[in-house]
């Protein structure tokens, strides 16, 4: 997944007061800790249906998937000054949650580790957060610039992982996981910044930007562990 603030979404030209940057990051902290009820919610339903996009063909799976993803941010940006936008945010959370399903059922089902490898990641994921934010919050450093170079980055990795679909080498597959994990901790820190210095006045916009983030982190982070800490049954 990509940046969306790298499509322009949700982005200000003007610079807002303190008050309202503060409330901003305020309601988008809230938002984001909210929606990972129905990602919770959805994983939990995607693991007991069985639900898989990805079981026939993994390309069109992929295709579909990105239809219905850019759906969801269309429609998004098109109420990101109501409260429909919550809903539709929080039904993109919902659809993420079956989506990781797959990743979290081959998780439990392989590993006799593997609900501590899930909590694992999702400890790593949130100490990565909290690391991020406080940097993007105490530093003086404008990390604005980042945002181009970690766009190439997500392309190539997008671009390596389809061509790993066909190609199936485990070094490639390992790589790609690594420098996820490093460039979608990049732009945590780099989205929270915009919030902070009033780039970013919309925190439904800002919301979705960094949960993108952060669940490309975890995802990224639970495969890599699964591979290099999984014990098989």
């Amino acid at each position: 997944m990509s940046d969306l603030n790298s499509y322009g979404f949700g982005q200000s030209g003007s610079i807002s007061t303190v008050q309202v940057r503060n409330r901003v990051l305020r309601n988008t902290y809230a938002l984001l800790a909210l929606s990972m009820v129905p990602t919770v919610i959805g994983a939990w339903l995607g693991v007991a249906m069985g639900l898989d996009l990805f079981s026939g063909s993994p390309f069109l799976g992929f295709i579909v998937f990105m239809a219905i993803a850019f759906g969801f941010f269309w429609a998004i940006e098109k109420n990101k000054d109501t409260g429909v936008g919550v809903l539709l945010l929080l039904g993109f959370t919902f659809f993420m949650g079956i989506m990781l399903s797959r990743l979290v059922g081959f998780t439990l089902n392989s590993y006799s580790n593997g609900a501590a490898l899930i909590m694992l990641s999702f400890g790593g994921t949130a100490a990565i957060f909290a690391t991020m934010a406080t940097i993007a919050t105490v530093s003086k450093s404008d990390f604005a610039g980042l945002g181009k170079w970690l766009m190439v980055g997500v392309l190539l990795l997008i671009v390596a992982s389809l061509a790993n679909i066909w190609l199936q080498l485990p070094a490639l597959m390992l790589t790609v996981m690594v420098l996820a994990i490093a460039i979608f901790s990049a732009f945590i820190l780099v989205d929270v910044q915009r919030v902070i210095n009033g780039g970013e006045t919309n925190y439904i916009m800002a919301t979705l930007a960094i949960y993108l983030d952060v669940y490309n982190v975890f995802t990224n982070l639970l495969a890599l562990l699964g591979i290099v800490g999984g014990n098989r049954d």
